[in-house]
């Protein structure tokens, strides 16, 4: 196995890039993670150990998160997908699945619907239908309003058991462990901008026509996304299956064992 990074530059925007191959990886397209909102693609690090080692993965820094600049001007969801499809392009990928976390899942539904015949299958984690859902309680959302919690580790493990839940609630040590990986010279430019981007998008209209096999992936404990809006989607979505597992927002990159169990069996079961 290996794993390579890049810099990727697509519509005059810089973009990092990590690819974890194999020598023996499967014919399956490569599975693309997008990201939460401010965060970079180091944070994806104990979910991918949790798939298959023959499996590649494409994590990436959004303009503006991590490690690749903001851009000059704000961006749109179309935009964006436009950007990371030619990026995927320009790595050798003509088609691939994907797997959107949190503000990423906007960006993943975005891509599906968007080009149909490129992205073979989704996983939509720990998301929503944007602007139009059932949204968190104030105090999260305030809380959600500023990237504090990936520059400081110690104020992520305070504020985690009130905008995580789930393991958040008990495993302070382990959201100090995630977010001390997190690369921190991400602007506040680029986080207003990703913000932005979703103040304005819903998916709600477009659901219905994405017509790949999607796994909705939930937890019964997030208080940043409703679990009822994993069942809206799950009745919007034609192709799609709902899989609720016990926790919150950030289980997913604290429980990478049990997480990478579904989303591999989704994934072996879609194959075409």
């Amino acid at each position: 196995m290996s794993v390579r990074g890049n810099w990727v530059t697509v519509c005059g925007q810089q973009i990092r890039v990590e690819v974890r191959s194999a020598d023996d990886a499967h014919q399956d397209p490569p599975l693309v993670l997008c990201n939460g909102i401010g965060a970079s693609l180091e944070t994806f690090d104990p979910l991918v150990a949790g798939l298959d080692s023959r499996r590649t993965v494409v994590s990436f820094d959004v303009p503006g998160a991590g490690l690749s600049p903001a851009p000059r001007l704000p961006y749109t969801f179309p935009i964006l997908a436009l950007t990371i499809a030619r990026m995927l392009t320009r790595l050798g990928y003509p088609r691939f699945d994907v797997l959107g976390y949190s503000w990423g899942g906007a960006l993943a539904q975005q891509l599906a619907f968007q080009f149909p015949h490129r992205c073979a299958r989704v996983i939509l984690m720990c998301t929503a239908t944007g602007m139009l859902m059932v949204p968190a309680r104030p105090k999260v959302l305030w809380h959600m309003s500023t990237p504090r919690r990936y520059r400081d580790p110690d104020y992520a493990a305070q504020v985690a058991p009130v905008i995580y839940g789930g393991a958040a609630r008990r495993d302070l040590d382990g959201v100090r462990e995630v977010f001390g990986t997190v690369e921190t010279r991400a602007s506040r430019r680029g986080y207003a901008y990703q913000l932005l981007a979703g103040a304005g998008w819903t998916s709600l209209p477009f659901l219905p026509l994405i017509r790949q096999p999607v796994l909705v992936l939930a937890g019964d404990d997030d208080p940043i996304i409703p679990l009822v809006n994993a069942r809206t989607m799950r009745r919007l979505l034609p192709h799609a299956e709902l899989s609720v597992f016990p926790g919150g927002h950030i289980d997913p990159l604290l429980r990478s064992d049990d997480i990478g169990s579904r989303i591999e069996t989704f994934l072996n079961h879609e194959r075409h």
